[in-house]
């Protein structure tokens, strides 16, 4: 081995980012190892055209753990995150632009406007909905249990996470229940009558989840966004970042290299070494060989286990449960810098920044649940079918681009990761002649005012950021594949068949999102059972 090191972190997104930095923080000599030459992976800010920049994939922070901000001193290191005003805001046929306050008072008014019986409708729920967030709050950072320990120790585990709901009510039992197992569709119609009310709980869902609206397991998607996030953890935060996402993720490798953490960029991982059944080190792309006394991979499982490991050294059984894990990413980004800012029908005159930098384009709830099952079936979607969210940074944002320009990011769904007819090289065009068409109906100045567009398609995202078949979570987060299912069964501990090799990435519990949670718990992890093997050789 030409370097020796404590510990090697494969990929610099960032929660790779924050397990270098707690390990180097700890005292162990962390190198972190980036295949691009630029740090962050999906939580970046690039140039997309002369001195404007765009997130250009991640691009509203809502569920950044208040742990790992205060853990990291974040805010010390410069991350500004500034409440988006309102949280969500939707788009309608007719002229019509509804949104979600803050204030409850001020949601209240607005839904009120079309339903009165709405409006009171959508308080209980977001009640309801806060406080089945709270109860599954507290397992984030809570260590999975595990599933496969003997009979003594499995009953313990079982008791640790039953402790963490000691004391919920009969009510919040049911509530959790129909949380994963309903349909997102199911709970709106039973509870709301106007499109508006509707309109906003469906902008609402889990961005990049597979499955309709109508599908079981998609109500799950209004509690994660009811998740407290920020660093005054705040239930339902979503924030714009000054500088763009990729802010968060410099705020962290600055506080790792404080620490004596190593970043090496234009650095791919070709192999993750092990010898004598325990990881060694890692094997660059260029073939120079770091070695380690522990290995954690960011990358996705199925990148990980089936591409960076050995077939050798893993149980067939788990490389079939790793190969099985649902990905085939259902979004695409398409980014624009415009020469106007949008002017989207019905917006006030009067409105501030913060109203006029995010709108959500959301289909009705049959449309959307037709467009899923297009992208299903490997086509692309016609423009008044496709779901987009809208961003305008630059309206909060002046650093990311120079007077007369504006950064408008727009997250697509649901398109297929394999199409039915012909290859995402030959159509990523089309998809962004489509995006367009469909926001022209809502902001008609935004066509005319491309000044520069970049597409990503499911394909893209697979191939410029690393994430297999395009999946922003690493692994669609469904219930089977979610807190001890994650990545798959008995492996639920960040620890894997090799020893000395961790997953830190969105593979791992809790799953996707900008929250730095995987990184986090990953890191504690290695730390303990250093701590316990240093106690037994000792």
């Amino acid at each position: 081995m030409s370097e020796r090191w404590d510990a090697i972190v494969v990929g610099a997104g960032h929660n790779g980012l924050v397990a270098g930095a707690l390990l180097a923080r700890a005292g162990l000599a962390t190198l972190v190892l980036e295949r691009r030459e630029l740090i962050g992976g999906c939580c970046v800010t690039e140039e997309i055209a002369p001195g404007c920049r765009a997130s250009t994939t991640s691009y509203i922070a809502s569920m950044l753990r208040p742990e790992v901000i205060r853990a990291l001193d974040l805010r010390g290191r410069g991350l500004r995150m500034i409440p988006c005003e309102p949280a969500v805001q939707v788009a309608l046929d007719g002229g019509e632009v509804v949104a979600d306050w803050t204030d409850p008072e001020r949601t209240r008014a607005e839904i009120g406007r079309f339903s009165p019986r709405d409006a009171r409708a959508f308080e209980e729920a977001t009640a309801e909905l806060r406080r089945l967030a709270a109860c599954l709050q507290p397992l984030l950072t809570e260590l999975p249990p595990d599933t496969r320990a003997g009979s003594w120790r499995g009953a313990a585990e079982l008791a640790r996470v039953a402790a963490r709901m000691r004391g919920l009510r009969a009510a919040d039992v049911e509530g959790l229940t129909r949380l994963v197992s309903s349909s997102l569709g199911e709970f709106i119609d039973a509870r709301f009558t106007s499109p508006q009310a509707k309109a906003l709980l469906l902008a609402n869902n889990l961005y990049g989840k597979h499955g309709g609206p109508y599908q079981p397991g998609t109500l799950l998607g209004l509690a994660f966004h009811m998740l407290t996030g920020g660093d005054a953890g705040r239930p339902g935060f979503f924030g714009h970042v000054i500088g763009g996402m990729g802010a968060i993720s410099e705020a962290i490798a600055a506080v790792g290299r404080a620490h004596g953490m190593r970043v090496r960029t234009g650095a791919e991982v070709g192999a993750i070494t092990v010898r004598n059944g325990r990881a060694a080190g890692v094997a660059l792309a260029d073939g120079t060989e770091l070695g380690a006394r522990v290995v954690l991979s960011g990358a996705d499982p199925r990148r990980t286990f089936l591409g960076l490991v050995g077939k050798a050294h893993l149980p067939e059984e788990f490389r079939d449960a790793v190969a099985a894990i649902k990905m085939d990413g259902p979004c695409a980004k398409v980014n624009l810098i415009l020469g106007a800012e949008p002017l989207v029908l019905g917006m006030p005159p009067d409105a501030a920044p913060g109203r006029r930098a995010l709108f959500t384009l959301p289909p009705s709830l049959p449309v959307a649940d037709l467009c899923y099952d297009r992208a299903k079936r490997g086509e692309i979607a016609g423009p008044a079918e496709l779901f987009i969210d809208c961003v305008v940074a630059s309206a909060v944002d002046d650093s990311l681009a120079p007077p007369g320009r504006h950064v408008m990011t727009c997250f697509v769904q649901y398109v297929p990761y394999r199409l039915a007819h012909g290859t995402w090289d030959e159509r990523r065009e089309e998809l962004g002649d489509k995006v367009l068409a469909r926001i022209g109906a809502f902001a008609p100045n935004v066509p005319s005012a491309v000044v520069a567009r970049q597409v990503l398609t499911p394909l893209d995202l697979e191939r410029t950021y690393g994430l297999t078949e395009g999946n922003i979570f690493h692994g669609d987060p469904r219930l089977d594949q979610l807190f001890h299912m994650r990545p798959v069964p008995g492996w639920a501990r960040y620890a894997t068949p090799v020893r000395g090799l961790y997953l830190c990435g969105a593979g791992a519990h809790p799953g996707g999102g900008v929250t730095g949670a995987p990184g986090y718990n990953a890191a504690r992890q290695v730390l303990a059972d250093l701590r316990h093997r240093r106690r037994w050789l000792r």
